[in-house]
């Protein structure tokens, strides 16, 4: 396992004081604004060191539940259960039956590998729903993969389902993707959440937008799933992914990893929405928007998954940028949102020059990025590709591509752009439009994949201009 994230100062930053994790007593506040994004990269620099205290995690003012702390040594079979207990839901409705409404959830930690080949522990919820599903068949479980909701622990998808608003000491934070979540278990689908890989969970840091990392949170939270005790799917039961933008790029991703990592978990259809898949072209849509700060994860998370990145990161970052690393890996999205919106990455680089320009000089960060590519595989089962035209932060060029490169590979693939006017360049209003907007076609065209409906593919329409 990696060493415990807690803060610590660096020789090579010389910073005013930045908020970090570090033990502590406190109580805390929460906090999440949403919208998402994704970033590029260039490795990390604020990398969790070994803790000298056994104390309560602390970030940004808010206390990690010890539930969060992994134990030393995990099972040996990915999606394996570490520790369950009962979440309680933010937003819930006593039912005529006494069962509580939309459903009642359970905590979860579970083994997943991560892109390295080693063990890790993630996070997250299994909902089982109150109502009955009648799509026919065993009741369906869908895997959700929230969108970009920051670094910090305390910005977890399942944190937010106990906590939907949190706004506190430091921190801002909104479960955003709870809506979607809700939705599938109104229709009767049982609903299981990934934190992903560091999220949450207090050993490492968050690797953001780390496609196979990833890919193997959602995939083993589908295994996670099935051994939750009382828990009404089983192996017979349909799967679907679904996710946005962060989620869009990582269930896409699961959709190619599937076959390999997961021959059990047979798909039935996944959802990408505005979905990450060429971080070269996605990081020039951050760089300068509202969410520039999501730079700073995209770092820092690469960093987490190779170290030898970490020297190329120090050799090209300026003070100001080591500080930005360092702030930035225990922020949510509100947090990087007020802290980082609109800064030009050239604020942070030892020569003035925009990060798109360092990595396009250093073959190893060029390599980094190129690793992370989605698109080289045929995704498994069906799969709806939706991306609004005028994103300017996930961009829709590269997302349509990835619809593109799937069909050329055979890919049962629907792709639909959303057609929306301008709504304000670099502001994450182009970005977060199109995820309200279709979200209900998103959850009914998911729901009908889980019911046996079968769907065509209209990989005729790809080859035509955007």
């Amino acid at each position: 396992m990696s060493p415990r994230k807690t803060a610590r100062s660096s020789s090579t930053m010389s910073t005013p004081h930045v908020p970090r994790r570090r033990p502590r007593p406190g109580a805390a506040g929460r906090l999440i604004v949403a919208t998402a994004a994704v970033a590029a990269c260039l490795g990390a620099y604020a990398v969790p060191t070994a803790s000298a205290s056994t104390g309560p995690v602390v970030s940004r003012g808010v206390t990690i539940p010890a539930f969060y702390t992994p134990p030393a040594e995990l099972p040996s079979a990915d999606g394996a259960l570490v520790r369950t207990e009962p979440l309680p839901l933010g937003l819930s409705l006593p039912g005529l039956d006494g069962r509580p409404l939309p459903g009642t959830a359970t905590r979860l930690m579970y083994r997943s590998t991560d892109a390295g080949g080693q063990p890790v522990a993630v996070t997250g919820a299994y909902i089982e729903p109150s109502v009955t599903w009648k799509g026919g068949g065993a009741r369906p479980l869908v895997a959700l993969a929230s969108g970009t909701m920051g670094q910090g622990d305390q910005c977890a998808p399942s944190l937010a389902l106990q906590h939907p608003l949190t706004v506190g000491e430091g921190t801002l934070s909104i479960g955003y993707d709870n809506l979607a979540a809700y939705r599938f278990l109104a229709a009767g689908a049982a609903v299981v959440v990934t934190d992903y890989a560091g999220l949450g969970t207090t050993d490492r840091l968050h690797t953001y937008v780390n496609r196979v990392d990833e890919a193997h949170a959602l995939l083993d939270a589908v295994r996670a799933a099935r051994g939750v005790a009382g828990a009404s799917v089983t192996g017979d039961s349909r799967v679907g992914l679904y996710g946005y933008s962060q989620g869009g790029g990582a269930s896409a991703a699961a959709a190619e990893l599937q076959p390999a990592y997961a021959p059990d978990v047979e798909l039935a259809g996944t959802y990408a929405g505005a979905p990450p898949a060429d971080l070269t072209e996605v990081m020039k849509g951050i760089d300068g928007s509202a969410l520039a700060g999501a730079l700073g994860w995209s770092i820092n998370g690469f960093a987490q998954s190779d170290p030898s990145l970490r020297a190329v990161v120090d050799a090209h970052t300026n003070a100001t940028g080591k500080a930005a690393l360092a702030d930035t890996s225990t922020m949510c999205v509100g947090d990087a949102i007020f802290g980082y919106g609109f800064t030009s990455s050239k604020k942070w680089t030892a020569d003035g020059r925009s990060i798109a320009d360092v990595i396009a000089a250093e073959p190893k960060l060029q390599a980094a990025l190129a690793a992370q590519r989605i698109g080289r595989l045929r995704p498994a089962g069906p799969v709806r590709l939706v991306t609004g035209v005028q994103d300017d932060i996930v961009g829709h060029g590269q997302a349509r591509q990835l619809a593109v490169d799937w069909c050329r590979k055979g890919g049962d693939v629907t792709y639909e752009a959303v057609i929306l006017p301008n709504l304000g360049d670099k502001l994450l209003t182009n970005h977060v439009a199109p995820l309200l907007t279709d979200q209900g076609k998103a959850v009914s065209w998911l729901t009908d994949r889980l019911a046996g409906r079968p769907t065509g593919s209209n990989c005729w329409s790809m080859p035509v201009q955007p």
